[in-house]
Order: C-alpha cells, then structure tokens, then sequence
C-alpha cells in the first residue's frame, strides 16, 4: 500500500517521529525478529523484548555519557505522574524543596509537592506571564533538591544552561530531552515524557543517581518507588513505546548524537527567530535571551490574522501551528525529528504571508 502523503508536523506533543523509525516499525510491525508475532504481542519477560530494552539503556548510556551510576527507568503516567512521584520518594517529612516556576508544567509540578510537604518557590517568571527565566534565585542550601523545568512548551522559554544550586537538581526534561549535551553530574534525577522528543506517547524516560536514590523515603508504595523499577521489571512495560524508542535512539547516533542535535536545532531555530525580528509584522512573545530552540511562540496583529495563517499553513501542508489553548497565538514546535526542510518551508511562507497581509 502507498503511504499517503505527509505533512510538516509541528505539533507540540506527541510530536513529530523521524520517518525512517516510522517505515521500519510498519515493516516490523506484523512480525518481529524471528518471534512470530508483533512486538506488542510478545511476552515483556521475553529474550526478544529484554534485547530491546538492554539496546535502549546503552544507547542513553552513549548518548548522555551516563555512568553505572545511573539507574534508567521507563515509567508509565508521563512526567504528571513524575510531579508526584518525585516529592514522594525525596521530600523528606521535615524537609523541603525549591521549585523554579517557569511555566504552566513547572506550577503543575509544584501545585503536586505542595499536596505531599513543604516547597518553596526560588524563583518565579509568572509576574510577567512567563516571557522570561529568572536570573536570580533564592536556594535553600539544605533542600532536598531543586526542581526545574528545561523548556517550557507553553510559553516558548528554554534554559540555556541549568541553574546553579548547592543541592542535587531534579529536572523535567521532557521537551528537550537529547536535544543538547547536559552535564549529568549536577543532576539527581532527570524525567522525560517520550512524546515530543525520542518516542510515542506512553513511556516516561527517568534517570535517577544511585546516591540520590538512596536517600528516596520509606516506606512507599511498590508502584511509586523509584527503588522498586531500579531492582526488577515489576510490572508490564509499555513495550511498544520502548520498542519505537529504542529505535529513535538509535537514529539518534546515526545523526551523529546530541551534539549534532544541536547543531542542527539551533540552526532551525535561528531560521524562525529572523522571520520574526526582520519586522514588527510577527511578535515573538518572549525575551530572546531566554528563546527556547524546541517551540517558537510569536503572535500576529490579530487574532483573526492568525487564525488566517493557521489556515493557511496547514493548506500548504504546514501543520499543527495553534498555539496552546491557555495562550494562544502560533507554535512551531520543532524537536529533534523535525526535519530541516520543514523549517525551510515555514520560516518561506512566514515571509509569504507577510508580503501578502503586512
């Protein structure tokens, strides 16, 4: 059968997937390997699926340098079930924790903290609508840990390094996981929704320090201690998510890794960020010093303009361009597997539709 034809997807989550991953998964997908079955179909206690987990650890391993240090879970519920998981397992009954709140996803995850202990907000962007990143922040040297978000989808902002602090950082990567090097030593435990970056959705990378991990709380439920999936396989994985994720991964490395990632981000960022600044025609609705490279935000005179520009993008094959509903405006969310013509393609019609409605 021939594949219909294919849009630019800009969609902010579950986002776009490299198509070579997507072509090799239909092949796959009715038998894998010489199992005789699809890959949702076989056991997750089966040499066949463990091979495919064992492949997706070790290429985070050389994607991320990551150590024997770190444990490297898949988890189900997204990263709003981390919000609650991490202050279960790490904030301490006569503790606290620090929350930078810098988005709708950063208030989320305090709002969850704040049902299990005492949390204090280091540092807030909301008295300006969140168009910027905080470049002070007031730590506690004896918290738990410090939470924040790497890039906000929402609003467009993005640290361009991560904050420093006296304490173990917990960070909500999910919109620019393996976007970019980290320096993994400063962390204690990163977690990332697979959908915008390396995978459907369905599965929640977390990488969790062993010295971290054992200081979690006890006791917890099985289910919700970090400690319970660093031991064993507990339960059923989502095996089909991990499957496609262990095949992101790998092209991934084939692109060279998250170095190469952000070479090439940048660069499409860049071409969006100069349509928006050649005129006053589009706003871009955060400081540029704090532009995330994942999802440029920007807004027109109008919203009835913008609602012409949605249109008429996606009549042109440019899809997914409303911004979040809480918002508005337009977002091109434009992650590791958007490809660079795509951006081509916006950043030509950006100037088209500007000629003829400016």
């Amino acid at each position: 059968m021939d594949m219909p034809q294919r849009v630019y997807n800009f969609s902010a989550g579950p986002g776009t997937l490299p198509l070579e991953v997507i072509q090799s998964v239909r092949k796959e997908l009715p038998v894998y390997g010489n199992t005789g079955a699809s890959v949702m179909e076989i056991s997750h206690r089966s040499l066949a699926y463990t091979a495919i987990e064992a492949s997706a650890r070790a290429a985070l391993r050389r994607l991320l340098g990551l150590g024997d240090a770190w444990h490297i879970l898949f988890l189900q519920g997204g990263a709003s079930m981390q919000f609650h998981q991490v202050p279960l397992n790490f904030l301490p009954e006569d503790g606290t924790a620090d929350y930078l709140v810098t988005g709708t996803w950063a208030k989320k995850a305090l709002a969850e903290a704040k049902h299990l202990g005492q949390v204090r907000i280091a540092a807030s962007s909301e008295d300006r609508a969140f168009s910027y990143l905080p470049s002070g922040y007031d730590l506690d040297p004896h918290a738990a840990y410090v939470h924040y978000t790497s890039n906000n989808t929402v609003y467009g902002t993005q640290y361009a390094v991560a904050p420093n602090a006296p304490v173990p950082l917990v960070c909500d990567a999910s919109s620019d996981f393996l976007s970019r090097p980290i320096d993994t030593d400063r962390y204690g435990l990163i977690y990332a929704g697979a959908q915008k970056n390396i995978g459907p959705a369905g599965v929640t990378v977390v990488l969790v320090r062993d010295d971290f991990l054992q200081r979690r709380n006890a006791p917890l439920p099985a289910m919700l201690d970090y400690g319970t999936h660093a031991a064993k396989c507990f339960n059923t994985p989502p095996v089909f998510a991990v499957y496609v994720v262990d095949k992101v991964l790998a092209w991934l490395e084939r692109q060279g890794g998250v170095a190469s990632m952000q070479v090439l981000n940048s660069q499409k960022a860049a071409l969006l960020y100069d349509a928006i600044d050649a005129t006053d025609f589009y706003r871009g609705t955060v400081v540029p010093e704090a532009r995330s490279q994942m999802n440029v935000t920007f807004r027109l005179a109008s919203e009835g303009l913008e609602a012409r520009f949605i249109s008429e993008a996606a009549a042109q094959g440019l899809a997914a361009l409303k911004g979040h509903r809480s918002v508005g405006g337009i977002r091109a969310s434009i992650y590791n597997a958007c490809p660079l013509p795509a951006v081509e393609t916006l950043a030509a019609f950006m100037e088209d539709f500007e000629r003829k409605r400016g």
